[in-house]
């Protein structure tokens, strides 16, 4: 039984280490939140945070690990290469996970190496001011992102200088580096691609393109969409050369791939991001549902440094999402209603991951996922319809001042609702197993 070290135990992660398990090896998880959901499936559980690459090569070699895994999130990507690297296991580039999962010199990378790029530049805490004098030299509206965080924390888009300084500060909030990244607006054609991809030895043999669908007015991605509608015949073949291109010139081996890329008006491929990781939203469940293809263990196998060549290019059957649940404002849960609509035809799972009377977070970033969906349907065009339209299908309620004194009769009422969806839930996942 060989050992594999996860890197996070959160609710988008759970499915590695489920896969870890069901491909017989011992999944031990770490992180600095033992509340963490995902533990409770692994072997063992420390308490170290896997950022901290140094705890987490300790960690690994008093453990004598056979493979080390991130999944989902960009944030431990660097911590698995490094312990990797030093401890002879299979992985992935340390150089060019960095440049992978740092924005400013991942659009440095894109540029020298001329690639379609927009405009941008980055700075450190110490020159905002430097940042705020260049603001003429920017294309409106502009991004404003640390260079380092995941999730679309910190990032604002801005169209008015008096902002820029207010924005800088939030992105800086996020960053462990102290760094942040100023790029023009790239204005897409189409919707912009999501969804995972899949190296072997370099050349990427899967890749599952998805519809990347937000809220109006919104950067913040409330779910994908599979298959992606492309923009004209050529669109993912243009898509899969400029990925290659880039798996070349780093280097990169066998591993797993999350996109985020973009069409503009002039059919012009651009990779605003390509995490060297499954992509989180359980775009890899949606997968596995989509095309049959669980890259969830690819990725374990390809850390262990086991034969990964079976895999091979599949399409999408069908129609499928996954969607985050979430609340346009903070407030304190008290409902969250779904259609009989989508309950009956299209919901495969879901779970709630806030309880009601909880505190919640407005969704500017995937902090504010309080619960997650995977659905089926019957045509592109429902897909498509559903999924740009949710608020219709799926409504959050919260209050935004509670009186616990007038709530006191509802809270029964709402406790059952919760425990109802959980219920519901597990019948729903057993029949789809």
């Amino acid at each position: 039984m060989k050992k594999v070290l996860l890197l996070g135990g959160t609710h988008f992660q759970i499915n590695s280490i489920k896969a870890c398990k069901r491909l017989g090896h011992y999944a031990i998880t770490c992180d600095y939140n033992p509340n963490n959901p995902g533990h409770k499936f692994a072997d063992e559980y420390y308490e170290v945070s896997a950022l901290d690459k140094e705890a987490v090569l300790k960690l690994a070699k008093m453990l004598k690990i056979d493979g080390i895994v991130c999944y989902a999130a960009d944030t431990a990507a660097v911590t698995a290469s490094y312990v990797a690297e030093k401890m002879g296991l299979p992985g992935q580039p340390l150089k060019s996970i960095e440049i992978l999962t740092n924005k400013d010199l991942f659009r440095k990378f894109l540029l020298d190496n001329g690639f379609n790029c927009p405009k941008a530049k980055g700075y450190t805490s110490a020159n905002i001011y430097e940042a705020i004098n260049d603001w003429e030299i920017f294309k409106k509206p502009i991004m404003v992102k640390p260079v380092d965080s995941a999730g679309s924390k910190g990032v604002s888009k801005i169209d008015r200088k008096e902002d820029l300084e207010e924005k800088i500060k939030y992105a800086l909030s996020f960053s462990r580096n102290n760094r942040f990244i100023i790029e023009e607006y790239v204005e897409k054609n189409g919707y912009q691609i999501a969804g995972d991809g899949f190296s072997v030895n370099g050349k990427l043999v899967f890749r599952c393109y998805a519809n990347e669908h937000f809220n109006t007015n919104s950067i913040v991605p409330i779910g994908e969409s599979f298959p992606y509608r492309p923009i004209t015949k050529y669109t993912n073949s243009k898509v899969d050369k400029e990925t290659q291109k880039l798996l070349d010139l780093l280097n990169m081996r066998t591993g797993a791939y999350n996109f985020d890329v973009r069409i503009n008006e002039k059919d012009e491929v651009i990779l605003m991001e390509l995490g060297p990781r499954n992509g989180g939203n359980l775009i890899a469940e949606v997968i596995k549902y989509a095309a049959n293809v669980d890259t969830a263990e690819y990725t374990i196998k390809a850390s262990l440094g086991e034969n990964c060549e079976d895999l091979k290019m599949q399409e999408v059957k069908g129609y499928w999402s996954c969607f985050m649940m979430h609340s346009k404002n903070n407030g304190i849960l008290k409902e969250v209603k779904i259609s009989d609509d989508l309950m009956k035809n299209n919901i495969i799972e879901y779970h709630i991951l806030s309880k009601i009377n909880d505190s919640i977070l407005s969704f500017d970033n995937s902090g504010g996922t309080i619960g997650t969906a995977i659905l089926k349907f019957s045509s592109m065009d429902e897909m498509l319809e559903k999924m740009d339209n949710m608020d219709k299908y799926i409504k959050v309620i919260t209050d935004r001042q509670t009186d616990r004194q007038t709530d006191r009769q509802t809270d029964r009422q709402t406790d059952l609702i919760y425990i109802q969806y959980n219920t519901l839930l597990f019948y729903k996942s057993q029949a789809a197993a």
